[in-house]
């Protein structure tokens, strides 16, 4: 499946995508604000597999219009629930603070409420990534708790914030979302 947005392409991950990232989180100002550390091509590959074969995971990688692969989103689905987490990392660092992000993340959250149907997405997000705070604001989240010094780096404990969106709070601000 392919979902088009203004400014990118969300395209099913390949397995020739997997030495990119490899590349992008062995960059520190990458991972910065991921929970993730340094990878492996085999885990990589892994969990691409592991990915496209998984109904409940939504993983997509981040295209520019001219096919330029700079990042991943994703949703991991709860159909029980009606609900999925959301992630998203931009890798390639010329494409950082340019819409690309904004543009993915409006892309899927209109997937996840408009045709699978979902009631709620959530994430987590680390206090500190306030660039990224401000964006999901922007889309319409809401802080709905703190896990107070979760995570431990560089000698120091951070914060994660849990946010959350309905999809009826996304109806009412689809305009305004979908205009950003």
């Amino acid at each position: 499946m392919i979902l088009r947005g203004r400014k990118v392409i969300l395209r099913p991950l390949k397995l020739s995508d997997a030495p990119r990232i490899v590349k992008w989180m062995a960059d520190p100002s990458v991972r910065k604000f991921l929970s993730m550390g340094r990878v492996t091509l085999q885990m990589e590959r892994k969990w691409i597999r592991e990915t496209n074969k998984d109904k409940n995971e939504k993983g997509f990688a981040i295209n520019t219009l001219d096919e330029k692969y700079i990042g991943n989103v994703g949703l991991h689905l709860n159909p029980k629930n009606k609900n999925a987490s959301f992630g998203i990392f931009i890798g390639d660092k010329r494409y950082w603070n340019s819409g690309y992000g904004t543009d993915a993340m409006r892309t899927i959250l209109k997937y996840g409420f408009e045709k699978l149907e979902l009631h709620k997405i959530s994430l987590n997000v680390y206090a500190h990534n306030q660039r990224a705070i401000n964006l999901y604001l922007d889309m319409g989240f809401k802080l709905a708790g703190i896990k107070k010094e979760d995570r431990y780096r560089n000698d120091k404990f951070y914060d994660t914030y849990y946010m959350e969106l309905l999809k009826n709070e996304w109806q009412k601000d689809k305009k305004k979302i979908m205009a950003l």
